[in-house]
């Protein structure tokens, strides 16, 4: 029976029952024949019903049938097909667990041989570096000892030499006071002088020889040289040996004393006094020039030189009366010297010379320092470029220190990673109406 035919008997039963309530409402006229008629198409139509739902419900419980038998195949494939997934997976796990725990065994080792080796190549670059450090601390110490023991031993004698030389100081200035104390008494031997001065020869030799006394009083062997001969020729009495600037200064102890004495001796003849006074200042700056032209020397000598008076009084009388010939000498470079005035610029040149030696010596400390400030500044950058790669070398240790905890964290999840026992879930298989109506 086709499909199509079961909803039209289903649809002409209604119809049916309509004809027959419409008969039975006919009137009594209508002839009985044709209701038997009308009722035998009834049974007929009934007929069929009962036929046509017979064989539906035969047709349903085929399908019914033929349905579970399907789904039935379906869940046997789908169970099969589940078993083989979970078998295929559980032996890929078993193989990637293997494959993980050989891996992570050679890694660790490899690791921990690395890092063995490691470590032994800081500990010995540790230990050198130790002993290089204390090796270069006990130098140093040592260097530093040393100097500072040379040090305090120059700061020592210095200030020793300083302390002599204060004292030498105040020696002299009370020799000074007594020298001042006693130019009273020089005035009362102005007339023996005079006749020891009125000797030529005898005036040359006592200014030489009070000269030399008051040089080699104050002034140290290597710091005066007599009858010195300058590179022009000429011979002075004395040369002091003053470093540059000012340089060495020449002395000479000759003193036109006849053009003085004939000035002196004429006190009441007012014509004779005044005719000795130009004699005397002429011979004063004739003998000025000489030794302008002879011992100022650019170059060999200083700028300046001595004009040695070998008397107090002179020297007072020439500053009152000739005041003209002392400037003329001074805007020369010569200048006058009595003995007190010289003794008191020997004192200063000593302490110049003093102050050179002591200069010296503190130039030689300078350069010692000097050196040990460069030792030092070098010692200094070895230390920081050791110290670099002292930091370089931690932090590559740290580094691998940061490497090795992530490996073993990671090692660690792998071994302690359990695998879910339920299977992945799969998507549903469709059913073989579905992939038809597909």
């Amino acid at each position: 029976m086709p499909e199509w035919l079961l909803p039209l008997s289903l649809a002409a039963a209604p119809v049916a029952l309509l004809l027959l309530v419409l008969a039975l409402r006919r009137p009594s006229g209508v002839p009985s024949d044709a209701l038997a008629l009308l009722a035998g198409k009834l049974e007929a139509v009934a007929g069929t019903q009962e036929r046509l739902a017979a064989l539906t419900a035969d047709r349903l419980a085929q399908q019914d049938h033929a349905l579970a038998e399907r789904l039935d195949l379906s869940a046997r494939r789908l169970d099969a097909a589940l078993r083989a997934q979970n078998d295929r997976l559980a032996a890929q796990e078993r193989a990637m667990a293997d494959r993980l725990a050989r891996s992570t065994q050679g890694i660790t080792d490899s690791i921990a041989h690395a890092l063995g080796k490691q470590n032994d190549r800081l500990a010995a670059a540790n230990l050198a570096l130790n002993q290089a450090i204390a090796a270069q601390n006990e130098r140093l110490d040592a260097a530093l000892a040393a100097q500072g023991e040379r040090l305090a031993r120059n700061l020592a004698e210095s200030a020793q030499r300083a302390q002599d030389t204060a004292g030498q100081i105040q020696e002299r200035l009370a020799v000074i006071d007594a020298a001042r104390q006693n130019m009273e008494a020089l005035g009362g031997q102005v007339n023996s002088l005079a006749a020891i001065l009125g000797n030529k020869q005898q005036r040359g030799a006592f200014g030489e020889m009070q000269l030399r006394q008051l040089i080699e009083d104050r002034l140290p062997p290597d710091g005066f040289a007599w009858q010195h001969t300058l590179s022009n020729g000429t011979r002075c009495d004395c040369l002091i040996r003053l470093p540059y600037p000012p340089g060495p200064v020449a002395v000479d102890s000759k003193f036109p004393l006849e053009a003085w004495q004939g000035w002196r001796d004429a006190a009441e003849d007012v014509g004779a006094r005044t005719a000795a006074g130009r004699q005397f200042s002429a011979d004063m700056r004739r003998h000025v020039d000489d030794i302008a032209r002879k011992y100022l020397i650019p170059g060999e000598t200083a700028e300046a030189a001595i004009l040695f008076v070998p008397s107090e009084a002179v020297f007072a009388e020439l500053h009152t009366g000739f005041t003209a010939v002392v400037d003329e000498a001074q805007r020369r470079r010569v200048y006058i010297a009595s003995p007190t005035t010289l003794w008191a610029m020997l004192s200063a040149m000593r302490s110049l010379m003093q102050d050179v030696r002591m200069r010296a010596q503190a130039g030689r400390i300078r350069e010692e320092v000097a050196r040990l400030m460069a030792d030092l500044n070098r010692l200094n950058d070895r230390v920081g470029k050791l110290k670099s790669h002292f930091t370089q070398a931690q932090d590559d240790i740290r580094m691998i220190d940061i490497s090795t905890d992530k490996i073993l964290r990671t090692g660690a999840r792998i071994e302690s990673a359990e695998m879910d026992d339920a299977p992945p879930a799969t998507p549903a298989l469709p059913l073989p109406g579905e992939m038809a109506g597909g």
